[in-house]
């Protein structure tokens, strides 16, 4: 099977988690070297997400690999990122479980809508979610003390775009819920 230039992107996403989540951990993530070398790896990972998307809708590259895959890969990721920095001490699991919590119940419905014929698009507040995550994520990996405090608000704006975008895809999305009866 021949991949498109968007899937191998993709699938490069996908291979750079175990690197990123061995270098953020590396000395149980006192190691500072290796804390930069684990954000320019997600932030890599992070444009990768942006570009895969720009080249696949522009070029006609879009396939069920990517639409199926893309997703994942962001999901791996940032989940991926929120749990070392639970393990860092750096942002509670309460959060991390409402921002998990969320991605299973979009997944679940999207798979749902999908059995019967519906693509659920993401949303301008789901892509806003996902900003606010990597940019906070990115913030909390350099730990630098002067930032805190923005890392901090990103935290929080992330969160509460989390549940926004949740109740913006439920509440358009009810429907698919309620077909075949409850």
């Amino acid at each position: 099977m021949k991949m498109n230039l968007p899937n191998k992107l993709t699938l490069l996403r996908v291979i750079m988690i175990p690197f990123f989540v061995v270098c953020l951990l590396w000395d149980q993530g006192q190691n500072q070297t290796m804390r930069w070398i684990a954000a320019l790896i997600f932030i890599a990972a992070s444009l990768t997400d942006m570009l895969d998307g720009k080249i696949a809708r522009k070029y006609n590259l879009v396939t069920n690999f990517g639409k199926f895959m893309d997703p994942l890969a962001d999901k791996l990721l940032v989940c991926s990122a929120l749990i070392c920095l639970i393990e860092l001490g750096q942002i509670p699991a309460w959060m991390v479980i409402v921002i998990i919590a969320r991605e299973f119940i979009i997944s679940g419905f999207r798979l749902i809508a999908s059995d019967n014929g519906v693509v659920i698009a993401a949303s301008y507040w789901g892509k806003f979610k996902t900003t606010f995550q990597m940019l906070a994520v990115i913030l909390l990996i350099f730990d630098l003390k002067p930032l805190q405090t923005i890392a901090d608000l990103c935290v929080w704006a992330a969160l509460i775009l989390t549940v926004v975008s949740l109740a913006d895809y439920i509440w358009k999305n009810r429907g698919i819920l309620t077909e075949g009866g409850m």
